[in-house]
């Protein structure tokens, strides 16, 4: 019975150990997991894939991540002076510079083939729901310590990383809808998710189980902004009244 007991210690202490060494990304990606699958079967990215989501809804997409993107930008500054470290805050700098580069550039290509304009794109408001998200990033950085602003960008990075690569399976017949998959499905892209998710990781090891806990639920909202976002856009999302 004693050698029966100890080997059940050795084994609960092994599961604890191996629990304990497990990387805090995989706890963030099971708990907003749901959230991440219903985002799949979403008609606007099911369009994309199949050419048939209407060419409106797309610009309308275009247009308000353009306006998110600039906020995005921002809470990834403010984000990067609160870095326990000087590398993570260069890396999150650049990706804040390359992030706006880069969607801008796409962004500005495609809209404009669809006769929309930069200055129109300036002039218009936020949707409902892109203003509550970024409100949401905004205050979480600012507010809040590094781990939990992390926490809240994270899904930005790693939602449409996955979603990239699940898309660039599938391919898609319109080229500009291939090329914002190309975009996330891209090993550039993931470079800089990787990074992300390893700075998670390594700052969640310093944190207490309290702070952990907040993590993860502001790591699901987030995620939870990201379908949002893309139902904002399959609906057309204006304030009313």
């Amino acid at each position: 019975m004693r050698r029966l007991l100890l080997t059940a210690g050795l084994m609960l202490g092994a599961l604890v150990a191996s629990a304990q060494q497990a990387p805090f990304t995989r706890q963030l990606w099971a708990e907003a997991e749901p959230v991440y699958q219903a985002t799949l079967r979403h008609p606007f990215l099911t369009g994309l894939a199949d050419g048939s989501l209407p060419r409106q809804k797309f610009r309308y997409y275009l247009v308000q991540d353009a306006l998110y993107l600039r906020a995005f930008g921002q809470a990834l500054s403010l984000l990067a002076a609160k870095a326990p470290r000087e590398e993570w805050a260069i890396t999150l700098n650049q990706h804040a510079i390359e992030t706006l580069q880069a969607e801008r550039q796409l962004h500005a290509s495609i809209l404009a083939e669809g006769g929309i304009s930069a200055d129109a794109v300036q002039q218009t408001t936020m949707a409902p729901v892109n203003a509550a998200y970024t409100n949401h990033l905004l205050a979480t950085v600012s507010q809040r310590p590094f781990v939990e602003g992390l926490a809240a960008v994270l899904p930005c990075y790693w939602v449409y990383l996955e979603v990239g690569k699940h898309l660039v399976a599938k391919g898609s017949p319109d080229k500009d809808y291939q090329r914002w998959i190309n975009q996330y499905a891209g090993t550039e892209f993931e470079k800089n998710v990787q990074a992300v998710l390893e700075m998670m990781n390594q700052t969640a090891a310093t944190e207490g189980a309290d702070a952990r806990g907040r993590a993860v639920r502001i790591y699901e909202r987030s995620t939870r902004y990201e379908y949002l976002f893309w139902d904002m856009a399959w609906r057309e999302e204006r304030w009313t009244p």
